[in-house]
């Protein structure tokens, strides 16, 4: 027979001595021979013959643990084939084999051969004789005894038959129907344990914040009189008689007991700090001697759902900040490693998220990681939409159980997934949890928990805002493609923490599952549109949305602030965090003066710089969790003359939390300060301005030629020095109309000007070329509510994008050097998480999840925030924008749209702008699964409203074609 096991209670350590003068058995401990690698990064090759597909029919080595498909065997299908005219899951079987050898001194004790996971069915024999019954589920690990099937001392022989479909229906409706890839073999470690014939056959803990710790454990080969003697980081131990309580263990030959001991001062686990302890359980018979000892790691913690209110942990209210992660790496598929995983969970804790749930259960090793590092975790019974029948689904929740219930990240359990449920199993996690954790169904409204997937931002009816339900979705911010997790986050967080009854939840998700297929040299496939979910790329390449993420989510958050001349070094800090105070973090400040390649006459570029001028530390309120305090720091002596001040908060470890930035100068004032930099024989000569008839009208200084058109006032052609720079076609009114009612020119000193006048949303637009060369564009909107008599509406009502687009030939540039926010592109509802500062990135042509190979990001299309000023980078045609304007918008080109599997464009932004580079007062939003019209205040258009005697806006601007 198959059992379940707890693999975390025999990781066996060297011998404790709990008292002088105790009789020990010197083979007392649990002996593990693992005849696999622990995971990807230490395989061991075993023989293989896979039945079907790639390379089959014939015996070959294979790497254990794997998923053979990325061994180069089998066929590849993502598990939503049934979606697709045709489709079908593959469904090859392998055969393994591997020879082994045990010590003879095993002989007497009880061996048994562990499998961490295997997909899916699995029928294991040992020297040509079964060792039990079919193992079906490819998520839980099991085990077989197989002391009896040993030759000690001498070579054994192991097989596995391993059937990539399970033979169970209900099996394969709850794994292999699901949106993940459907892989096969034994993809999780396998090894051999060694227990003494008396023995601790596993141990259920429940180590609550008040010290009390209790064990229910189960024995095999007890008689009267023994006891469990238990200690935790090397205490005087406490012991406890056993006595035998009713077995839930689904192992006829185990005896359950249940003891309580208490470690009063014990410290506490909890997210932020992640104390773990080490539980010694020994086995003590009547005469003393010790039969048995297993270690293994605890944390102290209480957790509880409170119905009407939330999840508890050791007394205090939870907010999960939670990502939906998936075990996965393109060239390994569902087979993982301790350092793919501890990256993983790193990731997740430094973009600020606190727990993490996944379809399945995870690696051992995982559960680890997030008990050692401090991340919660919600458990998932497998059930992608469709479940178990009771019979399979009550032996996977045991082995699941059982096999996790002691790690103190887990908070609570979930039984399937949208609908895959089967509510005949909900009261059995208690039965094998003493810790009795809430049981979820995630999507629905169950059992005092709304955990409703995709919420609009008003959450629906009956649903928070008016709702009596703990509000906490296991799904939501769908990140496929550039669409999710980040976009209106900033909204969603805002909006819904008003209401006490919101528990956190889950963004979906957190890699783009694209596997490095073996069949096609080892390209990404993400199977088009179903798996480039996540916040990172297949290899962890950090989008847009990562940084989006770390900023709503910091703990610590800095109230609105302007640095101005009025700063005096203060600014309110709030703490976020669940169980820190501030003070147990550190925040410095940086202060920066940021040059441009105006001095340089635009092409030099060790002019152009951002250097630190002043550094420091900030002092931190010492408030606890909840509570809002000033923080300060003292202004260095040079702080005028910096352009950017720069914040990064660090955790007590010197993890990085965050960083902000803020401008010192608006942008007219920092123009000013670069144009005093100019050399002073830089503007000698004088500009000129020629109107002759039918000609277009030219501005024109130190070798700079600008023609624009007579008709329609645009700029057609840019020459230097006789070198055209294909920019112009422009300015193309953006959300607004314009029509061109006169053209004047004059001389204004050593400068010669254009003066445009229209009608409609704007007024006039000054061309003036200065004697150095630059010419600037000074154009006023929306100053008259009736467009001087334009006759119709002259701008957008729902106002998606608004300024001025020229055409520029994408071809020719090979980068952007830029002075503004960055690097990423942003949309309007997801700008949080990029700072202020001077960047440069290459040209790409990066489709956000989408790529054969590595993803090369930040991508270099796309709108860009907070312009000071921007050098687009070419062999030929190079130039430098200024602008005057704060928060101006700066568009650069149009990203492409994503493609299916089929090749056909999928639809995921707004439309751009016409023309190439865009300077823009508004952009569009970004929707998130929901359309924009479900989501917050930031995604949706703006309006225009003219009163009578309004300025109007300015959009200013300087081009530098030196």
């Amino acid at each position: 027979m198959t059992k379940s096991i707890i693999t975390s209670l025999f990781i066996l350590s060297a011998t404790f001595s709990f008292g002088e003068g105790r009789n020990v058995n010197k083979d007392i401990s649990t002996a593990v021979i693992y005849l696999s690698g622990h995971g990807a990064d230490d395989a061991v090759e075993w023989d293989f013959r896979c039945s079907g597909g790639m390379n089959s029919g014939r015996w070959q080595k294979i790497d254990v643990p794997s998923c053979w498909e990325q061994q180069g065997f089998g066929e590849y299908t993502y598990g939503r084939y049934y979606k697709k005219p045709g489709g079908r899951a593959s469904d090859e079987n392998g055969l393994y084999r591997r020879t082994f050898r045990v010590p003879s001194a095993w002989n007497g004790r009880k061996v048994e051969i562990v499998f961490e996971g295997v997909m899916t069915d699995a029928a294991v024999t040992v020297n040509g004789i079964s060792a039990g019954d079919v193992h079906q589920g490819g998520f839980t690990a099991f085990s077989y005894d197989i002391s009896g099937l040993l030759r000690y001392g001498k070579t054994n022989t192991l097989e596995v038959m391993v059937e990539k479909q399970s033979k169970d229906k209900s099996v394969n409706s709850a794994e292999r129907r699901a949106d993940w890839w459907l892989f096969g073999g034994i993809y999780r470690p396998v090894y051999l344990r060694a227990l003494p014939a008396v023995h601790i056959a596993h141990a259920a803990v429940d180590a609550r914040a008040d010290g009390t710790l209790n064990v229910k454990v189960g024995t095999e080969g007890v008689t009267a009189g023994y006891t469990l003697q238990m200690s935790v980081d090397g205490m005087a131990p406490q012991s406890a008689q056993l006595s035998s309580i009713s077995n839930r263990s689904g192992e006829s030959s185990v005896t359950t007991s249940s003891v309580t001991s208490r470690w009063p001062g014990i410290s506490l686990w909890d997210p932020e700090h992640p104390n773990m302890h080490t539980l010694i359980l020994r086995l003590v018979a009547p005469d003393g001697t010790v039969a048995h000892e297993t270690t293994q790691r605890v944390g102290f913690r209480t957790v509880e759902f409170r119905r009407r209110d939330g999840f508890y942990l050791n007394g205090r209210k939870l907010t999960i900040k939670g990502v939906n992660r998936h075990c996965f790496y393109p060239e390994t598929g569902r087979t993982t490693s301790r350092r793919l995983d501890v990256g993983d969970v790193k990731l997740v804790k430094a973009m600020n998220a606190n727990a993490i749930r996944s379809h399945y259960p995870p690696d051992a090793h995982l559960l680890d990681i997030c008990d050692s590092l401090g991340v919660l975790y919600l458990n998932e019974l497998p059930g992608w939409q469709n479940h178990y029948s009771t019979a399979v689904g009550s032996r996977i929740v045991r082995e699941m159980v059982m096999h996790d219930a002691n790690h103190p990240c887990i908070f609570a359990w979930a039984n399937g997934n949208e609908g895959g449920f089967n509510t005949a199993l909900d009261t059995l996690f208690a039965c094998y949890d003493p810790q009795r954790r809430h049981v979820i169904h995630p999507w629905a409204l169950f059992d005092g928990v709304d955990a409703h997937h995709y919420p609009a931002y008003q959450t629906g009816v009956g649903r928070l805002a008016n709702g009596n339900e703990v509000f906490m979705p296991t799904e939501f911010l769908h990140s496929q493609y550039d669409k999710g997790a980040g976009t209106s986050l900033d909204d969603y967080w805002a909006n819904w923490s008003r209401n006490p009854l919101f528990a956190g939840g889950f963004i979906w998700a957190l890699i783009d599952e694209g596997v490095a297929r073996t069949d096609r040299g080892g390209s990404i496939d993400t199977d088009g549109t179903n798996a480039p979910d996540g916040i990172v790329g297949p290899h962890r390449e950090r989008e847009a949305s990562w940084y989006t993420v770390r900023d709503v989510w910091s703990p610590i958050q800095i109230a609105p602030v302007a640095v101005t001349s009025s700063f005096d070094g203060t600014f309110r800090v709030s703490n976020n965090y669940l169980f820190s105070r501030l003070g147990e973090c550190r925040m410095k400040y940086e202060l920066l003066s940021v040059t441009s390649p105006l001095a340089g006459a635009g092409r030099d570029d060790d002019n152009v710089a951002a250097r630190t001028i002043a550094s420091g530390s900030i002092s931190l309120p010492d408030v606890v969790p909840g509570e809002t305090g000033t923080a300060r720091m003292t202004l260095p002596d040079n702080f005028a003359a910096g352009d950017l001040l720069r914040l990064t908060a660090f955790t007590a470890s010197g993890d990085t939390v965050n960083t902000w930035s803020y401008p010192i100068r608006h942008s007219d004032e920092y123009w000013a300060k670069e144009r005093l930099a100019i050399p002073d024989d830089a503007g000698l000569g004088i500009s000129t301005v020629s109107c002759s008839h039918g000609a277009p009208v030219v501005l024109e200084s130190a070798g700079v030629r600008a023609e624009f058109n007579r008709e329609s006032g645009m700029l057609v052609n840019v020459s230097m020095d006789g070198r055209t720079i294909p920019f112009g076609g422009g300015p193309l009114p953006v959300g607004m109309k314009m029509r061109l009612l006169d053209i004047k020119s004059r001389q204004d000193g050593r400068d010669a000007l254009l003066v445009m006048t229209y009608s409609g949303a704007v007024d006039s637009i000054v061309w003036r070329m200065t004697a150095e060369g630059l010419l600037g564009m000074d154009a006023v909107l929306l100053n008259s509510r009736d467009g001087k008599r334009f006759g119709g509406q002259f701008f957008d009502t729902d106002v998606r994008n608004f300024g001025f687009s020229f055409t520029y030939p994408e071809t020719l540039c090979t980068g952007m050097q830029w002075f503004g926010r960055g690097p990423y592109r942003v949309w309007r509802n997801r700008q949080r998480g990029q700072t202020i500062g001077l960047w440069q990135k290459e040209y790409n042509n990066t489709v956000t999840g989408q790529s054969d190979g590595c993803l090369v990001y930040p991508e270099f299309k796309g709108y860009h925030a907070n312009l000071y000023w921007a050098r687009m980078l070419s062999a030929t045609a190079p130039f430098t924008v200024y602008s005057e304007t704060d928060g101006l918008y700066f568009r650069v080109f149009t990203p492409e749209e994503p493609t299916d599997s089929e090749g056909k464009k999928v639809h995921t932004m707004q439309p751009f702008p016409e023309g190439d580079l865009s300077f823009l007062f508004e952009i569009s939003g970004m929707r998130s699964y929901k359309p924009i019209e479900q989501l917050g205040p930031q995604a949706q258009p703006s309006h225009i409203r003219i009163n009578k005697g309004d300025e109007g806006l300015r959009i200013k601007l300087w081009f530098d074609f030196r």
